[in-house]
């Protein structure tokens, strides 16, 4: 349990200082953010934070956080985490993430799952689908994968249009340095799922032009206490997009009140 403390400062982990949101009280909540970047305090993270502490860091080469010159990928992104965890001494935190955050948290469940009190994996790369392909948002460009990622979300529009265009570029050279090869996915992965015991909660947006919902339906089936919930007219980013449908299942799935 972490007590009330709201602040947007940066702490050092592993030599390198990131950019680090929290608010709130209660049990941990750690949300990892995608390609887009941490668009600060977005409605279903203020929702989150009147009933736990939410910790938004904002990752190591995107925003204004630093990068370690050893850290080249999702694996390694996943170790600096598991490494911040102990930094911040929360204990078993509730773990969140999308698209390319949910394949950092999911890389996170499989190497150290005793550190997760529950596990929400939405719209999620890492793995591979068995239908269809994970959109090539390198080929796409910037403009039309933002366009397919935020669907109906005005929200989210208008935090990606307030960030700076600089750090939006350096995040996308992160994202290729993290994600290129393989494509958005490690091919290990979806046999290592079956070890994570954690409970986990799937989502997906039925509409999710970028992963096939295919992919949420292997990851869900590979996990022995996994559900899918997909939600109908949602999505890349339903979390985003419909945070008043969404935000109660995942209070509901760590077990707090809303």
């Amino acid at each position: 349990m972490t007590e009330a403390n709201n602040s947007d400062n940066y702490i050092e982990i592993a030599g390198a200082k990131i950019h680090m949101l929290k608010a709130g009280s209660g049990d941990a909540v750690l949300s990892l953010h995608s390609i887009e970047g941490n668009l600060g305090w977005l409605p279903y993270l203020e929702a989150l934070s009147r009933s736990a502490c939410v910790y938004a860091p904002t990752h190591p080469g995107f925003g204004t956080s630093e990068r370690p010159d050893w850290l080249e990928t999702i694996d390694d992104l996943a170790r600096f985490y598991l490494w911040a965890l102990d930094e911040l001494g929360l204990g078993r935190v509730h773990l969140i993430g999308g698209f390319m955050g949910g394949w950092i948290a999911a890389e996170m469940a499989v190497m150290c799952p005793q550190v997760l009190q529950s596990l929400t994996l939405i719209g999620t790369a890492g793995v591979r689908p068995t239908d269809g392909e994970i959109a090539d948002i390198f080929l796409l460009g910037e403009e039309e994968t933002i366009n397919l990622a935020i669907g109906n979300s005005d929200v989210l529009a208008a935090a990606i249009d307030a960030e700076e265009p600089n750090l939006r570029i350096r995040g996308r050279e992160m994202t290729t340095r993290l994600c290129w090869k393989p494509y958005m996915h490690d091919p290990s992965l979806i046999h290592l799922l079956p070890r994570v015991q954690v409970p986990t909660l799937v989502v997906w947006g039925e509409n999710d032009c970028i992963v096939p919902v295919s992919a949420g339906e292997q990851i869900a089936d590979a996990m022995p206490n996994a559900s899918l919930e997909v939600f109908e007219g949602a999505g890349h980013l339903p979390h985003i997009e419909k945070p008043e449908q969404v935000t109660p299942l995942l209070l509901e799935h760590m077990g707090l009140s809303g």
